[in-house]
Protein backbone atom coordinates (compact mmCIF):
# COMPACT_ATOMS: atom_id res chain seq x y z
CA UNK A 1 0.00 0.00 0.00
CA UNK A 2 1.33 3.51 -0.93
CA UNK A 3 1.74 6.01 1.34
CA UNK A 4 -0.46 8.55 0.37
CA UNK A 5 -2.91 5.61 1.03
CA UNK A 6 -2.13 4.82 4.26
CA UNK A 7 -2.14 8.58 5.29
CA UNK A 8 -5.63 8.48 4.27
CA UNK A 9 -7.08 5.34 5.72
CA UNK A 10 -5.66 6.92 8.86
CA UNK A 11 -7.22 10.51 8.19
CA UNK A 12 -11.12 8.44 7.68
CA UNK A 13 -10.36 6.67 11.30
CA UNK A 14 -9.18 9.69 13.14
CA UNK A 15 -12.53 11.18 11.68
CA UNK A 16 -14.56 8.00 12.31
CA UNK A 17 -13.30 7.86 16.39
CA UNK A 18 -13.60 11.96 16.31
CA UNK A 19 -17.27 11.52 15.30
CA UNK A 20 -17.84 8.38 17.79
CA UNK A 21 -16.58 10.34 20.74
CA UNK A 22 -18.63 13.85 19.62
CA UNK A 23 -21.49 11.41 19.65
CA UNK A 24 -21.03 9.68 22.87
CA UNK A 25 -20.16 13.18 24.67
CA UNK A 26 -23.02 14.88 22.98
CA UNK A 27 -25.54 11.86 23.83
CA UNK A 28 -28.35 13.13 25.95
CA UNK A 29 -28.48 11.30 29.24
CA UNK A 30 -32.17 10.76 30.76
CA UNK A 31 -32.26 11.48 35.08
CA UNK A 32 -35.49 10.45 36.55
CA UNK A 33 -36.60 12.83 39.53
CA UNK A 34 -37.46 10.33 42.57
CA UNK A 35 -37.34 6.91 43.23
CA UNK A 36 -36.88 4.93 40.13
CA UNK A 37 -38.89 1.97 41.57
CA UNK A 38 -42.02 3.36 43.61
CA UNK A 39 -44.59 1.47 45.99
CA UNK A 40 -47.92 2.88 47.33
CA UNK A 41 -50.74 1.68 49.69
CA UNK A 42 -54.15 1.45 48.01
CA UNK A 43 -55.78 4.70 47.71
CA UNK A 44 -52.35 6.66 48.96
CA UNK A 45 -51.77 9.92 46.68
CA UNK A 46 -49.42 9.22 43.61
CA UNK A 47 -47.22 12.28 43.11
CA UNK A 48 -45.14 12.71 40.08
CA UNK A 49 -41.77 14.22 39.97
CA UNK A 50 -40.81 13.38 36.35
CA UNK A 51 -37.82 13.91 34.57
CA UNK A 52 -35.14 15.69 32.88
CA UNK A 53 -32.62 15.06 30.29
CA UNK A 54 -29.21 17.17 29.59
CA UNK A 55 -26.07 16.69 27.08
CA UNK A 56 -22.87 17.92 27.64
CA UNK A 57 -23.43 20.60 24.44
CA UNK A 58 -27.23 20.23 24.93
CA UNK A 59 -29.85 22.30 27.41
CA UNK A 60 -31.45 20.68 30.27
CA UNK A 61 -35.36 19.14 29.49
CA UNK A 62 -37.62 18.64 32.02
CA UNK A 63 -39.56 15.03 30.42
CA UNK A 64 -43.10 14.31 31.46
CA UNK A 65 -44.72 11.12 31.06
CA UNK A 66 -48.23 10.47 29.61
CA UNK A 67 -48.78 7.31 31.38
CA UNK A 68 -51.12 7.30 34.84
CA UNK A 69 -51.29 5.41 38.02
CA UNK A 70 -54.35 4.64 39.22
CA UNK A 71 -54.17 4.52 42.99
CA UNK A 72 -57.46 2.67 43.00
CA UNK A 73 -56.67 -0.28 41.60
CA UNK A 74 -54.12 -2.70 42.40
CA UNK A 75 -51.48 -3.81 39.69
CA UNK A 76 -47.96 -2.68 38.47
CA UNK A 77 -47.74 0.63 36.44
CA UNK A 78 -44.70 2.01 34.27
CA UNK A 79 -44.01 5.33 33.38
CA UNK A 80 -42.37 5.82 30.50
CA UNK A 81 -40.03 9.24 30.21
CA UNK A 82 -38.62 9.79 26.20
CA UNK A 83 -36.32 12.19 24.07
CA UNK A 84 -35.06 12.21 20.68
CA UNK A 85 -31.38 12.45 19.39
CA UNK A 86 -30.37 12.66 15.92
CA UNK A 87 -31.79 9.11 14.82
CA UNK A 88 -31.81 7.59 18.41
CA UNK A 89 -35.43 7.29 20.78
CA UNK A 90 -33.78 7.16 24.43
CA UNK A 91 -36.72 5.63 27.56
CA UNK A 92 -36.11 5.52 30.52
CA UNK A 93 -38.49 3.82 33.03
CA UNK A 94 -40.02 4.34 36.39
CA UNK A 95 -42.19 1.48 38.13
CA UNK A 96 -44.77 2.03 40.18
CA UNK A 97 -46.34 -0.58 42.49
CA UNK A 98 -49.93 -0.01 44.34
CA UNK A 99 -50.75 -2.68 46.69
CA UNK A 100 -52.88 -3.51 49.50
CA UNK A 101 -51.84 -3.72 52.61
CA UNK A 102 -54.93 -2.82 54.84
CA UNK A 103 -56.26 -5.94 56.67
CA UNK A 104 -59.89 -6.67 56.17
CA UNK A 105 -62.53 -6.27 59.22
CA UNK A 106 -64.37 -9.00 60.88
CA UNK A 107 -66.98 -7.51 62.93
CA UNK A 108 -68.71 -9.74 65.54
CA UNK A 109 -72.47 -9.22 66.22
CA UNK A 110 -73.19 -9.60 69.98
CA UNK A 111 -70.15 -9.34 73.03
CA UNK A 112 -66.60 -11.22 72.29
CA UNK A 113 -67.06 -13.15 75.02
CA UNK A 114 -70.82 -14.65 75.21
CA UNK A 115 -72.32 -16.98 77.64
CA UNK A 116 -74.32 -19.76 77.83
CA UNK A 117 -76.39 -22.13 79.68
CA UNK A 118 -74.53 -24.68 81.14
CA UNK A 119 -77.35 -27.58 79.58
CA UNK A 120 -77.12 -25.20 75.76
CA UNK A 121 -74.55 -24.98 73.05
CA UNK A 122 -73.70 -21.63 71.60
CA UNK A 123 -76.06 -20.49 68.95
CA UNK A 124 -74.07 -18.26 66.36
CA UNK A 125 -74.86 -14.58 66.96
CA UNK A 126 -73.50 -13.28 63.17
CA UNK A 127 -70.30 -11.57 61.84
CA UNK A 128 -69.49 -9.51 58.59
CA UNK A 129 -66.18 -9.42 57.01
CA UNK A 130 -65.63 -6.07 55.11
CA UNK A 131 -62.48 -5.18 52.97
CA UNK A 132 -61.40 -1.66 52.01
CA UNK A 133 -60.31 -3.46 48.19
CA UNK A 134 -62.67 -6.85 48.10
CA UNK A 135 -65.89 -4.94 49.58
CA UNK A 136 -67.82 -7.36 51.38
CA UNK A 137 -65.88 -10.65 52.56
CA UNK A 138 -68.86 -12.38 54.56
CA UNK A 139 -69.14 -15.63 52.77
CA UNK A 140 -64.71 -15.88 52.70
CA UNK A 141 -65.42 -16.23 56.57
CA UNK A 142 -63.55 -19.48 57.94
CA UNK A 143 -64.66 -20.78 61.80
CA UNK A 144 -62.55 -23.06 63.83
CA UNK A 145 -64.34 -24.16 66.92
CA UNK A 146 -62.05 -25.21 69.77
CA UNK A 147 -62.69 -25.64 73.21
CA UNK A 148 -64.27 -22.55 74.26
CA UNK A 149 -62.96 -20.31 71.70
CA UNK A 150 -64.38 -19.75 68.05
CA UNK A 151 -61.83 -18.41 65.71
CA UNK A 152 -63.41 -16.08 62.57
CA UNK A 153 -60.95 -15.95 59.83
CA UNK A 154 -60.27 -14.19 56.30
CA UNK A 155 -58.31 -13.32 53.75
CA UNK A 156 -58.36 -10.66 51.28
CA UNK A 157 -57.35 -10.81 47.42
CA UNK A 158 -53.78 -9.36 48.67
CA UNK A 159 -53.52 -12.22 51.30
CA UNK A 160 -53.75 -9.61 54.42
CA UNK A 161 -55.26 -12.33 57.04
CA UNK A 162 -57.20 -11.21 59.81
CA UNK A 163 -58.29 -13.26 62.98
CA UNK A 164 -60.67 -12.47 65.53
CA UNK A 165 -62.19 -14.81 68.63
CA UNK A 166 -65.10 -15.13 70.47
CA UNK A 167 -65.10 -16.82 73.93
CA UNK A 168 -67.84 -18.89 74.86
CA UNK A 169 -68.17 -19.55 78.77
CA UNK A 170 -70.68 -22.24 79.65
CA UNK A 171 -72.36 -20.29 83.15
CA UNK A 172 -75.74 -18.62 83.63
CA UNK A 173 -75.39 -14.94 85.04
CA UNK A 174 -78.78 -14.20 83.91
CA UNK A 175 -81.10 -13.82 86.75
CA UNK A 176 -84.71 -15.20 86.65
CA UNK A 177 -87.92 -13.19 85.88
CA UNK A 178 -90.82 -12.88 88.29
CA UNK A 179 -93.79 -11.37 86.42
CA UNK A 180 -96.33 -9.73 89.14
CA UNK A 181 -99.90 -10.08 87.58
CA UNK A 182 -101.96 -6.89 88.76
CA UNK A 183 -100.06 -4.06 90.05
CA UNK A 184 -97.02 -4.01 92.15
CA UNK A 185 -99.05 -1.77 94.48
CA UNK A 186 -102.52 -2.25 95.89
CA UNK A 187 -104.65 -0.85 97.87
CA UNK A 188 -107.59 -2.04 99.99
CA UNK A 189 -110.22 -0.51 102.72
CA UNK A 190 -109.51 -1.74 106.66
CA UNK A 191 -111.51 -4.90 107.42
CA UNK A 192 -111.68 -6.31 103.17
CA UNK A 193 -109.15 -9.04 102.84
CA UNK A 194 -106.09 -9.42 100.62
CA UNK A 195 -106.40 -11.58 97.48
CA UNK A 196 -103.18 -12.23 95.56
CA UNK A 197 -103.39 -11.29 91.81
CA UNK A 198 -100.86 -14.18 91.21
CA UNK A 199 -97.24 -14.15 89.66
CA UNK A 200 -95.14 -15.94 87.48
CA UNK A 201 -91.18 -17.07 87.03
CA UNK A 202 -89.02 -17.75 84.42
CA UNK A 203 -85.58 -18.34 83.05
CA UNK A 204 -83.58 -18.60 80.36
CA UNK A 205 -81.73 -21.57 81.22
CA UNK A 206 -84.27 -23.49 83.14
CA UNK A 207 -87.74 -22.36 81.36
CA UNK A 208 -90.93 -22.08 83.91
CA UNK A 209 -90.03 -21.41 87.29
CA UNK A 210 -93.77 -20.26 89.33
CA UNK A 211 -93.30 -23.51 90.87
CA UNK A 212 -90.08 -22.48 92.75
CA UNK A 213 -91.48 -19.00 93.54
CA UNK A 214 -91.05 -18.66 97.62
CA UNK A 215 -93.74 -15.97 98.72
CA UNK A 216 -93.30 -14.45 101.80
CA UNK A 217 -94.92 -11.84 104.08
CA UNK A 218 -98.39 -10.94 105.49
CA UNK A 219 -101.35 -8.45 105.11
CA UNK A 220 -103.23 -7.36 108.49
CA UNK A 221 -106.64 -6.18 106.96
CA UNK A 222 -107.39 -4.93 110.40
CA UNK A 223 -104.48 -2.55 110.72
CA UNK A 224 -103.91 0.63 108.86
CA UNK A 225 -100.54 0.20 107.11
CA UNK A 226 -98.15 -0.58 104.18
CA UNK A 227 -97.16 -4.49 103.93
CA UNK A 228 -94.52 -6.32 101.32
CA UNK A 229 -95.24 -9.32 100.04
CA UNK A 230 -92.11 -10.64 98.44
CA UNK A 231 -91.77 -13.11 95.80
CA UNK A 232 -88.32 -15.15 95.68
CA UNK A 233 -87.20 -17.83 92.72
CA UNK A 234 -83.60 -19.22 92.63
CA UNK A 235 -82.47 -20.80 89.34
CA UNK A 236 -80.31 -24.22 89.22
CA UNK A 237 -76.66 -21.74 88.42
CA UNK A 238 -77.70 -19.97 91.69
CA UNK A 239 -78.82 -16.61 90.38
CA UNK A 240 -82.12 -15.41 92.62
CA UNK A 241 -84.52 -12.57 92.33
CA UNK A 242 -86.96 -10.91 94.77
CA UNK A 243 -89.64 -9.09 93.82
CA UNK A 244 -92.22 -6.81 95.70
CA UNK A 245 -95.76 -5.98 96.19
CA UNK A 246 -96.74 -3.14 98.19
CA UNK A 247 -100.18 -3.74 99.70
CA UNK A 248 -101.79 -0.42 101.52
CA UNK A 249 -104.46 -0.73 104.23
CA UNK A 250 -106.64 2.35 104.20
CA UNK A 251 -109.33 4.14 106.13
CA UNK A 252 -112.30 4.14 104.08
CA UNK A 253 -112.67 6.42 101.61
CA UNK A 254 -113.99 10.06 102.36
CA UNK A 255 -115.51 11.80 99.43
CA UNK A 256 -112.96 14.29 98.02
CA UNK A 257 -113.64 18.21 99.08
CA UNK A 258 -114.06 19.86 95.59
CA UNK A 259 -115.29 23.42 94.70
CA UNK A 260 -118.65 22.51 93.09
CA UNK A 261 -119.06 24.25 89.21
CA UNK A 262 -122.42 24.39 88.68
CA UNK A 263 -121.54 24.93 84.63
CA UNK A 264 -119.56 22.65 84.16
CA UNK A 265 -119.71 19.99 81.45
CA UNK A 266 -117.84 16.82 80.90
CA UNK A 267 -117.27 15.29 77.37
CA UNK A 268 -116.66 11.64 77.76
CA UNK A 269 -115.80 9.39 74.76
CA UNK A 270 -116.09 5.89 75.23
CA UNK A 271 -114.76 3.02 72.75
CA UNK A 272 -111.87 4.44 71.24
CA UNK A 273 -109.18 4.91 69.91
CA UNK A 274 -109.97 4.76 66.19
CA UNK A 275 -109.42 6.89 62.58
CA UNK A 276 -112.46 8.64 64.13
CA UNK A 277 -110.64 10.29 67.20
CA UNK A 278 -107.72 12.76 65.26
CA UNK A 279 -111.14 14.30 63.59
CA UNK A 280 -112.32 14.77 67.32
CA UNK A 281 -108.91 15.83 69.61
CA UNK A 282 -108.96 18.33 66.10
CA UNK A 283 -112.28 20.05 67.33
CA UNK A 284 -111.41 19.68 70.88
CA UNK A 285 -108.15 21.32 70.13
CA UNK A 286 -109.29 24.10 68.05
CA UNK A 287 -112.45 24.87 70.52
CA UNK A 288 -110.01 24.72 73.39
CA UNK A 289 -111.44 22.14 74.96
CA UNK A 290 -110.81 19.11 77.59
CA UNK A 291 -112.61 16.05 77.53
CA UNK A 292 -112.01 12.26 78.80
CA UNK A 293 -111.21 9.29 76.65
CA UNK A 294 -112.11 5.76 78.55
CA UNK A 295 -110.17 3.63 75.72
CA UNK A 296 -110.03 0.25 75.27
CA UNK A 297 -107.61 -2.35 73.98
CA UNK A 298 -107.46 -1.71 70.23
CA UNK A 299 -105.16 -2.08 67.69
CA UNK A 300 -101.57 -1.20 68.27
CA UNK A 301 -101.39 0.75 65.55
CA UNK A 302 -103.53 3.03 66.90
CA UNK A 303 -101.31 3.70 69.78
CA UNK A 304 -100.41 7.03 68.47
CA UNK A 305 -103.80 8.35 68.80
CA UNK A 306 -103.87 7.70 72.85
CA UNK A 307 -100.44 9.37 72.93
CA UNK A 308 -101.76 12.74 71.02
CA UNK A 309 -104.65 12.73 73.37
CA UNK A 310 -102.79 12.50 76.68
CA UNK A 311 -99.74 15.03 75.50
CA UNK A 312 -102.78 17.58 74.36
CA UNK A 313 -104.33 17.54 78.20
CA UNK A 314 -107.13 14.96 77.76
CA UNK A 315 -107.68 12.36 80.40
CA UNK A 316 -107.22 8.78 79.38
CA UNK A 317 -109.11 6.97 81.56
CA UNK A 318 -110.05 3.23 81.71
CA UNK A 319 -113.05 1.49 79.86
CA UNK A 320 -112.33 -2.41 78.71
CA UNK A 321 -109.48 -3.97 77.06
CA UNK A 322 -111.43 -6.79 75.71
CA UNK A 323 -114.95 -5.18 76.23
CA UNK A 324 -116.22 -8.84 76.23
CA UNK A 325 -119.30 -8.84 78.38
CA UNK A 326 -119.26 -12.64 79.07
CA UNK A 327 -115.56 -12.53 79.80
CA UNK A 328 -115.00 -9.53 81.57
CA UNK A 329 -118.43 -9.98 84.23
CA UNK A 330 -117.49 -14.04 83.90
CA UNK A 331 -115.93 -13.26 87.68
CA UNK A 332 -113.60 -10.55 89.55
CA UNK A 333 -110.73 -11.74 88.45
CA UNK A 334 -111.58 -12.09 85.50
CA UNK A 335 -112.96 -8.28 85.38
CA UNK A 336 -109.37 -7.23 87.12
CA UNK A 337 -107.36 -8.85 85.01
CA UNK A 338 -108.97 -7.22 81.92
CA UNK A 339 -108.70 -3.66 83.51
CA UNK A 340 -104.64 -4.30 84.74
CA UNK A 341 -104.03 -4.87 80.98
CA UNK A 342 -105.43 -2.00 79.95
CA UNK A 343 -103.75 0.17 82.09
CA UNK A 344 -100.62 -1.00 81.62
CA UNK A 345 -100.99 -0.51 77.87
CA UNK A 346 -102.19 3.00 78.85
CA UNK A 347 -98.83 3.44 81.38
CA UNK A 348 -96.73 1.88 78.39
CA UNK A 349 -97.66 4.50 75.93
CA UNK A 350 -98.35 7.64 78.49
CA UNK A 351 -96.10 6.49 81.37
CA UNK A 352 -99.09 7.56 83.10
CA UNK A 353 -101.03 4.85 85.31
CA UNK A 354 -104.86 5.83 85.25
CA UNK A 355 -107.12 5.08 87.91
CA UNK A 356 -110.32 7.07 86.33
CA UNK A 357 -112.38 3.73 85.02
CA UNK A 358 -115.87 3.80 83.27
CA UNK A 359 -117.89 -0.20 83.33
CA UNK A 360 -118.52 -1.54 80.00
CA UNK A 361 -121.69 -1.26 79.82
CA UNK A 362 -121.63 1.00 82.96
CA UNK A 363 -121.93 0.16 86.71
CA UNK A 364 -126.03 0.13 86.29
CA UNK A 365 -125.95 -2.42 83.29
CA UNK A 366 -127.50 -5.74 83.31
CA UNK A 367 -125.68 -7.62 80.69
CA UNK A 368 -123.78 -8.95 83.12
CA UNK A 369 -126.82 -10.68 85.04
CA UNK A 370 -125.87 -14.50 83.60
CA UNK A 371 -123.65 -13.69 86.85
CA UNK A 372 -125.85 -12.38 89.53
CA UNK A 373 -124.27 -9.82 92.00
CA UNK A 374 -121.12 -9.15 89.73
CA UNK A 375 -121.98 -5.61 89.46
CA UNK A 376 -122.31 -4.95 93.20
CA UNK A 377 -119.07 -7.02 94.09
CA UNK A 378 -116.92 -5.09 91.48
CA UNK A 379 -117.79 -1.41 92.42
CA UNK A 380 -117.43 -2.45 96.08
CA UNK A 381 -114.05 -3.91 94.70
CA UNK A 382 -112.99 -1.56 92.33
CA UNK A 383 -112.82 1.45 95.26
CA UNK A 384 -111.35 -0.18 97.67
CA UNK A 385 -108.07 -1.22 95.06
CA UNK A 386 -107.83 2.73 94.70
CA UNK A 387 -109.83 3.26 91.52
CA UNK A 388 -113.03 6.04 91.22
CA UNK A 389 -115.74 4.79 88.44
CA UNK A 390 -117.76 7.04 86.27
CA UNK A 391 -121.02 6.48 84.49
CA UNK A 392 -123.17 9.82 83.14
CA UNK A 393 -126.21 11.92 83.49
CA UNK A 394 -126.62 12.73 79.69
CA UNK A 395 -126.50 10.72 76.98
CA UNK A 396 -125.48 11.49 73.43
CA UNK A 397 -127.52 8.95 72.49
CA UNK A 398 -125.36 8.02 69.97
CA UNK A 399 -124.86 4.43 71.24
CA UNK A 400 -127.39 2.94 69.05
CA UNK A 401 -130.24 4.97 70.03
CA UNK A 402 -129.69 7.29 66.94
CA UNK A 403 -127.55 7.87 64.01
CA UNK A 404 -129.11 11.30 63.75
CA UNK A 405 -126.48 14.44 63.99
CA UNK A 406 -129.33 16.82 65.32
CA UNK A 407 -130.61 14.29 67.84
CA UNK A 408 -127.62 14.24 69.51
CA UNK A 409 -127.46 17.95 69.73
CA UNK A 410 -130.44 18.37 71.28
CA UNK A 411 -129.98 14.94 73.48
CA UNK A 412 -127.15 17.12 75.39
CA UNK A 413 -128.33 20.94 74.83
CA UNK A 414 -131.25 20.00 76.47
CA UNK A 415 -129.65 17.21 78.92
CA UNK A 416 -127.26 19.97 80.67
CA UNK A 417 -128.36 22.05 83.76
CA UNK A 418 -126.06 24.36 85.47
CA UNK A 419 -127.29 22.74 88.64
CA UNK A 420 -125.54 19.32 88.37
CA UNK A 421 -122.12 17.76 87.15
CA UNK A 422 -123.06 17.29 83.91
CA UNK A 423 -121.04 14.05 82.46
CA UNK A 424 -121.97 13.92 78.67
CA UNK A 425 -121.70 10.38 77.15
CA UNK A 426 -120.40 9.78 73.78
CA UNK A 427 -119.00 7.46 71.84
CA UNK A 428 -115.35 7.96 69.68
CA UNK A 429 -115.66 4.76 67.34
CA UNK A 430 -114.97 4.54 64.01
CA UNK A 431 -118.84 4.76 62.88
CA UNK A 432 -119.90 7.76 65.04
CA UNK A 433 -119.86 10.21 62.26
CA UNK A 434 -122.83 11.48 63.00
CA UNK A 435 -121.22 12.28 66.63
CA UNK A 436 -118.18 14.16 65.26
CA UNK A 437 -120.61 16.24 63.05
CA UNK A 438 -122.73 17.73 66.03
CA UNK A 439 -119.55 18.14 68.04
CA UNK A 440 -118.70 21.34 66.90
CA UNK A 441 -122.29 22.63 67.38
CA UNK A 442 -122.96 20.98 70.93
CA UNK A 443 -119.50 22.98 72.29
CA UNK A 444 -120.36 26.01 71.04
CA UNK A 445 -123.67 26.13 71.72
CA UNK A 446 -122.80 25.50 75.68
CA UNK A 447 -119.54 27.88 75.62
CA UNK A 448 -122.98 30.60 74.22
CA UNK A 449 -125.38 29.59 77.32
CA UNK A 450 -122.25 30.18 79.28
CA UNK A 451 -121.01 26.30 80.20
CA UNK A 452 -117.07 25.69 80.94
CA UNK A 453 -115.53 22.28 79.72
CA UNK A 454 -113.45 20.04 82.17
CA UNK A 455 -111.57 16.77 82.19
CA UNK A 456 -112.41 14.01 84.53
CA UNK A 457 -110.14 13.78 87.25
CA UNK A 458 -109.59 12.76 90.97
CA UNK A 459 -111.79 16.37 92.04
CA UNK A 460 -114.29 15.73 90.34
CA UNK A 461 -117.95 14.96 91.62
CA UNK A 462 -118.54 11.46 90.94
CA UNK A 463 -121.55 10.52 89.26
CA UNK A 464 -122.70 7.04 89.32
CA UNK A 465 -125.95 4.61 88.25
CA UNK A 466 -128.32 2.25 90.73
CA UNK A 467 -126.81 -0.92 91.05
CA UNK A 468 -128.78 -3.42 88.74
CA UNK A 469 -127.27 -6.18 90.02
Amino acid sequence: MSKKSVIILSIISLIIVLLTVTVFVTFPKIKINGKENITLNLNEKYIEKNATSKAILGKTKILKTNDKVNTKKIGTYKLFYKTNYLFFNIVKTRTVNVVDKTFPEIILEGDEEVYVCPNKEYEELGYKALDNYDGDLTSKVKIEKSDNIIKYKVTDSSNNVTIKERKIRKKDITKPEIILKGSSSINITIGNSYSEPGYSASDNCDGDLTKNVVVSGTVNQNKVGTYEIKYTVKDSSGNEITEIRKVTVKNKIQPPKTTFTSSMVYLTFDDGPSTLTPKILDILKEENVKATFFVIGKSDSLNYIIKRAYDEGHTIALHSYSHNYKSIYSSPNAYFDDLYKIRNKVKSITGYEPNIIRFPGGSSNTVSNFNKGIMSTLSRQVTEKGFRYFDWNISSGDAGETKNSSTIYNNVIKGVSPNKTNIVLMHDAADKTYTLNALKDIIRALKNAGYKFGRIDNNTPQVVHKINN
